[in-house]
């Protein structure tokens, strides 16, 4: 095992690790080669990784000198189909994909937790384990983590995302909702097709559409309270396929997000209502559909202490955390365990899914040692 002397090594360590998954990124569900490099890493550090039934992903524990509970620490893995345009050195060799939500930097750094919390488990009064997640960005990762048994007995869970617009050395905290709940919606509008000329013998679905597009927007203006965080987003609006045919559907599609929970269970009634009434107004049916996605990431107040301190005795800056209607799988885990979710500044030009977004790689060694030393003190409790 290597035992870091000084903070540059383990930073310009971090700094390789973070490069070459760079250059090397992977869509979700496809880390294989991601998975690879961590595990050869970690064994690298005499890490013990768990044997379980994960296709893509890692997940490692560390045991201390003391008995206690477990707690988990969680990095994502996974890239976008995006091409890069930063013109790094260590940009990305698969066309069409790159890292450009920084999980590239959370698994670098939370390689770099493990590494020093394993350098210091005497003070360690209990387990963590560390967590590698898969398909963050399609939301199918935290599950198939919770399937695998990875969060059996985990007491608390602690993760964080990049934050490009905080500086380096900055860390935003907060209790209660942090993202927003992800949910979607699909509508199909069905009427009468016919002739452009002779509108009056059709029923004409994008008028019906188009109607439909503006009285969503008063679900959230009146009929929820103003105090209600809401917004209802329209994406896709698809009909016809010639100019002189009026079709005879016409296709909605968009998401809802929310901090509210009983927003959210109420939000698909209010909108299912308010469509077939216009509907019907016109003579057209209607066919929604509801999926729902993720929930809110939701932060323990318990750990708002802990995770505040934790930055303060560093030297590091802790700010209010701004809430974000971005979602993330991580709410998941705070589903089954109390959980704990940090914005980490990493002093970028360009925020997350640019093509040209690029981080401060100083802040790698900042996340590296925030992690570890928050894990040791939640479990001195």
């Amino acid at each position: 095992m290597t035992v870091f002397i000084n903070e540059k090594e383990l930073s310009d360590k971090l700094i390789k690790y973070r490069r070459e998954l760079h250059e090397n990124p992977e869509l979700s569900m496809e880390e294989y080669g991601t998975t690879k490099r961590i595990r050869r890493w970690l064994k690298e550090e005499d890490i013990e990784i768990l044997d379980l039934p994960l296709a893509t992903g890692v997940v490692a524990e560390i045991k201390g000198d003391y008995s206690g509970p477990i707690i988990g620490l969680r990095s994502d893995i996974d890239a976008l189909p995006i091409l890069e345009t930063t013109g790094l050195q260590f940009s990305s060799k698969n066309f069409g994909v790159m890292h450009a939500c920084g999980h590239d930097f959370h698994t670098a750094s939370i390689l770099g937790a493990a590494i020093i919390i394993k350098n210091r488990k005497s003070e360690l009064h209990g387990t963590v384990r560390i967590i590698f997640q898969p398909a963050e960005e399609n939301a199918k990762g935290a599950n198939i983590i919770i399937k695998s048994g990875a969060l059996d007995n985990v007491e608390a869970i602690f993760g964080m995302h990049n934050k490009p617009d905080l500086p380096v050395g900055t860390i935003g905290i907060r209790s209660g909702p942090l993202m927003a709940s992800v949910d979607r919606f699909e509508i199909d509008v069905v009427g009468v097709g016919g002739h452009a000329g002779i509108p009056e013998k059709t029923i004409d679905p994008i008028i019906v559409a188009s109607q439909i597009v503006s009285g969503l927007q008063t679900v959230v203006n009146r009929n929820l309270s103003p105090f209600s965080n809401v917004v209802i987003s329209i994406t896709r609006f698809q009909a016809g396929n010639t100019w002189n045919v009026i079709p005879e559907r016409a296709e909605l599609e968009g998401t809802v997000r929310t901090f509210q929970d009983d927003i959210r269970q109420i939000i698909p009634k209010l909108m299912k209502r308010n469509v077939e009434g216009i509907a019907s107004a016109f003579g057209a049916k209607i066919d929604f559909r509801w999926y729902s996605y993720l929930p809110i990431v939701n932060n323990s107040e318990k750990f708002i202490k802990v995770a505040t301190e934790a930055a303060t005795e560093l030297g590091y800056n802790a700010v209010l955390a701004n809430q974000s209607t971005g979602g993330e799988d991580f709410a998941l885990y705070q589903n089954k365990v109390p959980g704990f979710f940090v914005w980490m500044g990493v002093g970028g030009e360009k925020d997350w899914h640019h093509p040209s977004y690029n981080l401060n790689e100083d802040s790698l060694i900042i996340a590296a040692n925030y992690f570890s030393n928050l894990a040791i003190k939640v479990l001195l409790g």
